[in-house]
């Protein structure tokens, strides 16, 4: 059982939340609609896991996000799973790199494309034992934003394809299916990827963590 903190402002979208993961056999500590809200409620409760939207009053901008960052902080190894209808930045890519310094369990999930109860409650259950969960749409935007002198643009086509479902979590195996290559062309395309950006080639959740904090900009 997972002790959450759950920030959303919709009521209903709020209500359900609470609802699933209470059947889902976790305990809801509380449930706010605002990101000041949100802030009071993880001093308060300390819970195991918070679960945010981005855009919450009283800007409806980047609230959650922006505190989601200040929590981390404040709180060392505070997993988070973001649930948003969007791609947040530059929020999002502080978030991200943050997590690879921390080391500490971060989802990103859009919400229109959670497609089954299970595969969220699964991303909830990862984030909390300290994984790297990022929706695949997520990923996409954040390579993209990347500007032509970083050295992502030393990459080839595929080798950003590889790099892409490298950062969705996916290991070696998983991505040679999700292209059709084999898995020693996944090696060696990620053996490009790791010279060409200077990363240690650590395997695992390290490795997602490493290309995400090189997103940022680290």
């Amino acid at each position: 059982m997972l002790r959450l903190v759950i920030a959303e402002d919709a009521v209903l979208l709020r209500a359900g939340l609470v609802e699933l993961l209470t059947r889902g056999g976790h305990q809801v500590v509380a449930a706010v609609g605002d990101a000041t809200a949100l802030t009071a409620a993880v001093d308060a409760h300390r819970p195991d896991v918070v679960v945010t939207d981005v855009r919450m009053p009283p800007g409806f901008r980047d609230e959650g996000l922006h505190a989601a960052l200040d929590l981390r902080e404040r709180h060392t190894g505070l997993p988070v799973l973001v649930l948003s209808q969007y791609v947040a930045t530059p929020y999002a890519t502080r978030l991200l790199g943050a997590a690879g310094a921390q080391r500490a369990g971060l989802g990103y999930l859009l919400k229109d494309r959670v497609g089954e109860v299970g595969d969220f409650l699964d991303a909830l259950r990862r984030v909390a034992a300290g994984e790297t969960v990022i929706d695949p749409q997520v990923v996409r935007v954040l390579l993209h934003q990347q500007a032509p002198d970083r050295p992502l643009a030393r990459l080839t086509p595929r080798e950003r394809e590889v790099l892409g479902l490298m950062a969705e979590g996916l290991n070696n195996q998983a991505i040679g299916a999700r292209l059709s290559i084999t898995e020693a062309s996944v090696v060696k395309h990620c053996g490009n990827i790791f010279m060409k950006l200077d990363l240690d080639p650590a395997e695992g959740n390290r490795r997602v963590l490493a290309v995400l904090a090189h997103l940022r900009g680290e």
